[in-house]
């Protein structure tokens, strides 16, 4: 089994206190506080980080069943938007947004969206956070004429499916969706 490690520490009231956050292989450390978490003040927070790992997880998740079907992606890139809101006597993660946007060559729209349905089904983070509404809109790059779109909705039907690839660049049309 593998297991991995990240470390937070608070200092203070949570008003006005702060802490940092760091992940177990160096690659990230940073503040987070009241107002990264809930305003606009600088620093991480939770759902960032949630996000982050949520986006990763999927577009691995999507590469590896994209692969195992026989495509190469070159690029898939994941945008996750983890929405909070108060609930209760405090707050709850209500939703997560998947926008996906992936240039695989060989692949139609819909065979690509359906594997990108697979792949919110299945990645581990997903499977985690099950209790969370999950929804995917999936875009299939084809080559220089444009974007094909096709939004993988609970219910639809699936054929066998494999993950895809990521990028930092990312078509305007992804950018926009930012």
């Amino acid at each position: 089994m593998v297991v991995r490690t990240s470390a937070a520490e608070w200092h203070g009231r949570v008003p006005d206190g702060g802490g940092s956050v760091s992940l177990g292989s160096g690659a990230f450390e940073g503040p987070y506080s009241f107002g990264s978490r809930f305003g606009e003040v600088a620093g991480t927070n939770p759902e960032e980080l949630l996000a982050a790992a949520h986006a990763s997880c999927f577009s691995m998740a999507l590469s590896l069943l994209l692969t195992e079907a026989g495509y190469t992606p070159t690029r898939v890139e994941t945008l996750a938007k983890v929405g909070i809101e108060p609930a209760g006597n405090g707050f709850a993660i209500t939703n997560i947004q998947l926008v996906t946007e992936g240039d695989v060559p060989g692949i139609d729209a819909r065979t690509f969206a359906a594997h990108a349905e697979v792949a919110k089904r299945s990645c581990p983070l997903s499977k985690a956070l099950a209790s969370v509404d999950i929804s995917l809109t999936a875009n299939l790059i084809e080559g220089a004429e444009g974007v094909a779109s096709q939004g993988a909705g609970r219910g639809d039907a699936v054929p066998p499916a494999r993950p895809p690839v990521m990028s930092r660049r990312g078509s305007e049309r992804f950018q926009r969706a930012r």
